[in-house]
């Protein structure tokens, strides 16, 4: 009965055309760049376009429902470990720490490295996006004022992703306070929305080749050869944030898990080799293992710690995920003010709760998607982004997996796992 509980409450597994995906990018800027300026590429665009663009639709047709679910399930799977014990709030504070770090380190560099390193001009063409113009930002009472929705299903209707998420983290908090079969009814009920919106969105992204190839075209046209450059730039301006938290891992592992640099260098070597070439922090956890043993960490805080990391842990998603917000924000001419950037780091500080046991290109609609609305950031742009974000992915894996075992190696250091209740909760891996 336990199985069948568990396989009840486990997402869908989906495999996705990420590479034929890129393949219809470059297939459509290429027939872009080629048939640009001559007869025929009027009567190609009457096609592309609303093709394109019915595409483009698909896929935000699906986002409020699936992250609605994902946060409920990601909310109350985040409490059912706070209960776990001592070691699992301690766990959990090391990974909130990461998490709040990620985005306030993204929302700080980035900025300063688009400032040194501008958008090229023909990025507007690239993604598909035109300026939006100088936005208004509410006063601080107004702003506090509709963080609260009166009418859930306008704030939907409206997409208000802030208060959306304010109230799906209060209504899953509040899941968890009701009588256990009620509470099994409502879990059942998301983790089955969930699934079926994932069902959804992997139909569509399974015409990703053909809606990609038929939005490139245009940009192609538009942007001429600056297409590559263009989004060569957003590719390393992302992952550099990515970088980032790569490097505070090693910081981390050095000063609160006392590791000698060198030593936990090479003993990250195996695990980010899997990560790089699986591109999956699940299938990199015997490594990760491996890795924890050969630095010398305690085997009780390493079996706990590192399958709940891989479970409820992403550390680069809040500062990739804000970073794609904030580079399309500058691409677009939206104004980022203090105020915006600290929703932003909000909204994506429980949004990765929610996405960590999903495919990289779902991950990417969903994460992000909410990310801009909540901070008035159009999201049209992700269209033609979702394309390449297999190569910021590889860095998203090998950074997260080397964090996890700095975390690991954090708690081992501030007092292990000693203690800790021999069950840990159910968690979707």
């Amino acid at each position: 009965m336990d199985d069948v509980k568990q396989a009840d409450r486990s997402l869908v597994a989906l495999k996705l055309p990420a590479g034929w995906t890129l393949t219809g990018l470059v297939a459509g800027l290429a027939l872009g760049l080629i048939l640009a300026g001559t007869a025929a590429m009027e009567p190609v665009l009457a096609v592309a376009q609303p093709v394109g663009k019915l595409w483009l639709r698909a896929l935000q047709m699906t986002i409020i429902p699936l992250v609605a679910a994902l946060l409920v399930m990601g909310i109350s799977q985040m409490l059912d470990t706070a209960r776990a014990g001592q070691a699992a709030r301690r766990t959990l504070g090391w990974i909130f720490g990461v998490l709040i770090f990620s985005g306030i380190a993204s929302v700080i560099a980035m900025p300063a490295l688009l400032e040194a390193f501008p958008i090229p001009a023909s990025a507007v063409g690239v993604l598909g996006a035109e300026e939006v113009g100088e936005q208004v930002v509410p006063p601080i009472g107004d702003f506090i004022a509709s963080l609260v929705a009166p009418n859930i299903v306008a704030a939907a209707a409206e997409t208000a992703m802030l208060p959306l998420v304010i109230f799906f983290v209060l209504f899953a908090v509040a899941i968890s306070r009701i009588a256990p079969g009620q509470r099994e009814i409502l879990l059942g009920f998301f983790h089955a929305l969930g699934n079926a919106m994932l069902v959804i969105i992997g139909w569509v992204l399974w015409a990703a080749p053909v809606g990609v190839f038929a939005l490139a075209i245009g940009v192609a046209a538009q942007s001429g050869g600056g297409a590559i450059a263009a989004l060569g730039h957003y590719i390393l301006t992302v992952s550099a944030m990515g970088g980032i938290v790569l490097i505070a891992a090693y910081v981390l592992a050095a000063v609160a898990g006392r590791q000698n640099p060198v030593k936990f260098f090479r003993s990250m070597i195996p695990a980010q080799a899997v990560a790089l070439s699986t591109q999956s922090s699940l299938a990199s956890l015997p490594a990760m293992l491996d890795s924890a043993r050969r630095l010398g960490l305690r085997e009780t805080t390493a079996d706990f710690v590192l399958p709940l990391a891989v479970a409820i842990f992403r550390a680069t998603s809040p500062a990739m995920n804000l970073a794609v917000a904030i580079y399309v924000a500058y691409l677009t001419g939206v104004e980022l003010s203090p105020q915006t950037l600290a929703v932003g780091i909000a909204v994506a500080l429980i949004i990765s709760i929610g996405s960590v046991s999903l495919p990289g290109s779902i991950s990417f609609v969903v994460s992000i998607g909410p990310i801009a609305l909540a901070m008035g950031v159009p999201i049209e742009a992700l269209a033609l982004l979702v394309a390449v974000e297999m190569l910021p992915d590889i860095m998203r894996t090998v950074a997260n997996v080397t964090m996890n075992v700095a975390v690991t190696s954090a708690v081992d250091q501030s007092g292990g796992t000693e203690g800790a209740m021999k069950k840990t909760p159910d968690m979707q891996l």
